[in-house]
């Protein structure tokens, strides 16, 4: 089972402009199983150009630990969450670690059972 490329275990990245923001959307994604774990880090100042002008702002990054297969579902679920017109949604696929840890997060992204 894990050899399957829906089973690669991903790191997203995002980040949100407030901190009440980052935990909603956190727990949303572990309710919903769209996460293994959410770690929300220490807000930092962000510099980028947008709309031709050079920005600063305050925003929380979030790493999110998830897999292959429930992707398209979290990035369809930061997008509906996410005041920005264009986040920052990165994805990193995990080429190692902890083998326990990645089944772990397998584990806890496995699509729900239908009722």
């Amino acid at each position: 089972m894990t050899s399957s490329p829906l089973n690669q275990p991903l790191l997203v990245l995002t980040s949100v402009p407030e901190a009440e923001l980052a935990e909603q959307l956190a727990r949303s994604l572990v309710e919903q199983q769209l996460a293994a774990c959410v770690n929300i880090l220490a807000p930092v100042a962000s510099v980028y150009r947008w709309a031709g002008k050079i920005e600063q702002a305050t925003e929380i990054p979030l790493l999110i630990k998830s897999t292959q297969a429930r992707y398209a579902e979290l990035e369809r679920a930061i997008l509906r969450a996410h005041p920005y017109d264009v986040p920052e949604i990165v994805v990193l696929p995990v080429s190692g670690g902890l083998a326990s840890y990645l089944q772990w997060m397998r584990d806890e992204t496995a699509a729900p059972l239908q009722t």
